[in-house]
């Protein structure tokens, strides 16, 4: 999630209630497991939910930027640092069930202390 976190040593506050009750939002940060390794979480932005068509961007200089649209009880998640991101790009669409929660707040380190504000794709 460079450069909206460091590459490790934050620390982030979630809460649960926006996931369990399907209040998350494009633009969101949440905390997922992730689809190919469940013994991982990752820190990723929603960029869509379910029935949005999102514009996904190549994942190398071969690719093409195509149009996905997101199936029911899905969502897209992306990492800010969409070059060197593993992401809905990679593994496609994530079932909102692994949706963790939605991180609200960092902690630390001080310098970045503060809330995470929600950034609309």
């Amino acid at each position: 999630m460079l450069p909206t976190f460091n590459v490790s040593g934050d620390i982030l506050l979630l809460e649960h209630l926006s996931s369990k009750f399907e209040k998350v939002r494009p633009g969101d940060v949440v905390m997922a497991r992730s689809p190919v390794n469940p013994n991982l979480v990752v820190c990723k932005r929603v960029l869509g939910l379910e029935g949005d068509r999102v514009t996904v961007l190549p994942t190398s200089s071969r690719g093409h930027v195509k149009q996905v649209v997101v199936p029911k009880g899905h969502v897209w998640l992306q990492g800010d640092n969409a070059y060197i991101s593993t992401d809905s790009r990679h593994y496609g669409p994530v079932p909102y069930a692994l949706i963790q929660g939605k991180v609200f707040y960092r902690i630390w380190p001080p310098e970045g202390w503060g809330p995470v504000l929600n950034q609309q794709p």
